[in-house]
């Protein structure tokens, strides 16, 4: 059976990674997909974001990687023949979300979500987070000099 792994991926977690290496194990085949959001801000290129899950799928033969930035999730799954969609969630929140998706999908093209708790070791992982993280000051591990502070020496 085929199932898509959709997702803006911007950037990839590690939380998307586990997801879909969980995922190849259930399903014969694992499409993941870089697809559009509307509600999001692209924050790296569509082409970094292909190279990145790429990467990610190096030692998971059955996964392949593909884009699609126009039009419904449906009709991408209609289109390549997909029943099933992956869905990872980390919390009530996130399945509040997908639900209505779930049903819409299920509606439109008679496709199923199946959904992925995530690892509770990288549920607090969000690629909101992982992005604001890297705009911040970087914290030195143990051992590493500590740069100055602004305007004067490190203590």
């Amino acid at each position: 059976m085929r199932a898509l792994f959709p997702g803006s991926f911007d950037p990839v977690t590690q939380g998307h990674q586990d997801v879909l290496r969980r995922a190849s194990v259930l399903f014969d085949e694992v499409v993941v997909c870089v697809m559009s959001n509307s509600n999001k801000t692209g924050r790296f290129p569509l082409t970094e974001r292909l190279d990145r899950l790429r990467a990610a799928a190096t030692d998971l033969g059955n996964v392949t990687v593909d884009s699609h930035t126009g039009g419904l999730l449906a009709e991408y799954c209609r289109r390549a023949g997909i029943d099933v969609v992956i869905r990872g969630v980390r919390g009530v929140r996130d399945l509040d979300h997908e639900m209505p998706m779930a049903r819409m999908n299920h509606e439109l093209a008679g496709v199923e979500t199946f959904f992925i708790a995530a690892d509770p070791a990288l549920a607090h992982i969000s690629s909101t987070l992982v992005t604001s993280m890297s705009h911040k000051a970087r914290v030195p591990k143990d051992g590493e000099a500590h740069e100055p502070l602004a305007g004067g020496e490190g203590t």
